[in-house]
């Protein structure tokens, strides 16, 4: 038995096209869709408190609408975290969208139990040494990485769409996993073979090529119609990696191992809410164009410990940027930086970090050299700020370099945003259950 699944995004804003070619193409059992990041829940609870029916991926619909139809066709199940901070809304959405498209009989379900902060305060968060609680009105969300058994159990209950909130990034292929082959709780080492084939396709074009390209030193072919990957799976957890044919991209032992190595610390000690991995011994083989077998990944028990990813306001960012082009470009963005802060200084009380820096000379690399060789510059100057009104003077302060600044200046920008700020903390898994609800597409009798 061979389990085809298939890695339709790898982060909430990832291209929709190459999925719905999986969908249509793949001859998938399931395709998975990955789009959490830690701030991208925060942000979701915020929009949850400004509409109680928000709170999930703004890219739910354009998605399901596009995939829904091909998936129903060809049985191939959806397996997502877009529920975010509302996978009940989310998956309502998704049965509106499925009646409008006349897809009666599908069962979508909404797997929930992540959001943990009605009791996160008592646990102590890495970055801040404090509790959570100490927080006060300025906590905004926690949630719990989650593992495998509300996904599972929602298979089991027969789901064609599974609609979770924040889960392990490899949970959302593992399941699916455990789900076909019926692989005990306790078989570390498929679960860690399982959670190897999740975090080779947890970023989608990560494998085929995307965020590896480097022109002249790493050539990817046809970048520009890159395929997301689709793993073939063995009841043993072994797996060949590959893509569809006439796509673009590649999939080859390269790209595996970039990826193998990609967030994961201790390849040792791959910590999952299922299974603590044991990457040490993956072996990859091409045994064909864009095909690469895996094996040799291995498990361990459970830490019996979950991440827990809190989300707090933090103050306002404000940022300004403005262009300086030709010669002497540098200096005079170097002058823009100086002026600007130099004006500021009235308000540093209220200023509780501030940077200024020029795009194409220090922005990224602070030790970067070559900058009188420039030919054009970007001054950007951003600042974290007490209150809303000091943060809109950072951008009213670039503005005015126009006529107040160096020679040359244009292109400015201005914004002003909250800051929202990430921090973590550990809970006992045993304290955040999962459950699901689920409910059938029924259409409307005329």
């Amino acid at each position: 038995m061979i389990v085809r699944i298939g890695a339709g995004a790898g982060f909430q804003g990832d291209r929709i096209e190459p999925a719905v070619d999986l969908a249509e193409r793949g001859a998938l059992d399931y395709l998975v869709f990955e789009c959490l990041g830690e701030r991208t829940i925060a942000l979701a609870q915020q929009a949850r408190m400004a509409d109680p029916a928000g709170g999930y991926d703004p890219l739910l619909e354009r998605r399901m609408r596009a995939v829904l139809p091909a998936c129903a066709r060809n049985g191939t199940k959806i397996v997502t975290n877009m529920g975010a901070a509302n996978p009940v809304a989310a998956a309502q959405k998704t049965r509106a969208v499925a009646r409008e498209l006349g897809l009666a009989g599908l069962k979508v379900a909404a797997v929930t139990g992540d959001d943990v902060l009605d009791r996160v305060g008592g646990y102590v968060l890495d970055e801040t040494g404090a509790a959570a609680s100490a927080l006060g009105e300025r906590l905004v969300s926690a949630n719990a990485y989650t593992g495998i058994a509300g996904v599972v159990a929602a298979l089991d209950a027969g789901a064609d769409v599974v609609i979770c909130g924040r889960a392990s990034d490899p949970t959302l292929f593992l399941a699916p996993l455990v789900h076909e082959f019926g692989w005990a709780r306790d078989d570390w080492t498929r679960l860690g073979r399982g959670t190897l084939v999740g975090h080779l396709l947890e970023c989608a074009a990560q494998v085929t090529g995307g965020y590896f390209a480097d022109p002249g030193v790493k050539d990817v072919p046809d970048l520009a119609h890159i395929g997301y990957p689709l793993a073939e799976v063995s009841e043993d957890g072994s797996a060949v990696i590959t893509k569809l044919p006439g796509t673009g991209g590649t999939v080859s032992r390269e790209t595996c191992i970039e990826q193998l190595l990609y967030e994961i610390h201790d390849p040792a000690r791959y910590l999952q809410p299922d299974v603590v991995a044991d990457f040490s011994g993956v072996m990859f083989e091409e045994i064909g164009p864009d095909r690469v077998a895996v094996s040799g990944a291995d498990g361990a028990p459970a830490t019996g410990q979950l991440k827990v990813s809190v989300g707090y306001r933090d103050g306002w960012l404000g940022e300004g940027q403005i262009s300086y082009a030709g010669a002497n470009c540098v200096a005079r963005g170097e002058l823009a930086a100086e002026l600007v802060r130099d004006r500021l200084a009235p308000l540093a009380g209220a200023i509780t970090e501030a940077r200024a820096e020029l795009i194409g000379v220090n922005s990224v690399w602070t030790g970067g050299s070559g900058g009188a060789r420039a030919s054009e510059v970007r001054m950007r100057y951003a600042a974290r700020c007490r209150d809303i009104e000091t943060a809109r003077r950072i951008g009213e302060e670039v503005e005015g370099l126009y006529l107040a600044g160096p020679a040359g200046g244009g292109g400015a920008t201005k914004q002003v945003r909250e800051v929202l700020a990430i921090a973590s903390t550990l809970m006992p898994a045993s304290e955040v259950p999962t459950t699901f609800e689920m409910e059938e597409v029924r259409l409307a009798v005329a």
